[in-house]
């Protein structure tokens, strides 16, 4: 994923020569710099790769979770359709009938 964008590996840095010039800089500084700079190539290539993962951990979960909210929403969707919406109606009709069978049977 990312290693398609990053030029240099550390390797690349480690092996890289430079031609010595009269007027050069010292080559002590200059390997003790490029030392420091492959450590901290190292640890950002260890650390992308870390959060890579844990981009596609986070992901799968992600899709899990919205695997098991569409489930839900169908189960809630099924349980739903047996019970009719109840309105005022309905309501009166059933408190009709309720009323002649308390009133009838007295």
């Amino acid at each position: 994923m990312i290693s398609e964008r990053i030029i240099l590996s550390p390797e690349d840095i480690y092996e890289k020569e430079f031609k010595i010039d009269a007027r050069g800089y010292r080559p002590q500084e200059v390997d003790k710099l490029l030392d420091d700079v492959i450590k901290d190539y190292g640890e950002f290539i260890k650390i992308i790769h870390a959060y890579e993962k844990e981009y596609q951990n986070l992901n799968k979960e992600n899709k899990e979770l919205k695997a098991e909210i569409r489930r839900l929403k169908d189960q809630i969707d099924e349980e739903g359709a047996g019970n009719k919406p109840v309105n005022n109606v309905d309501i009166l009709r059933r408190l009709s009938q309720l009323e002649k069978y308390v009133y009838d049977r007295e």
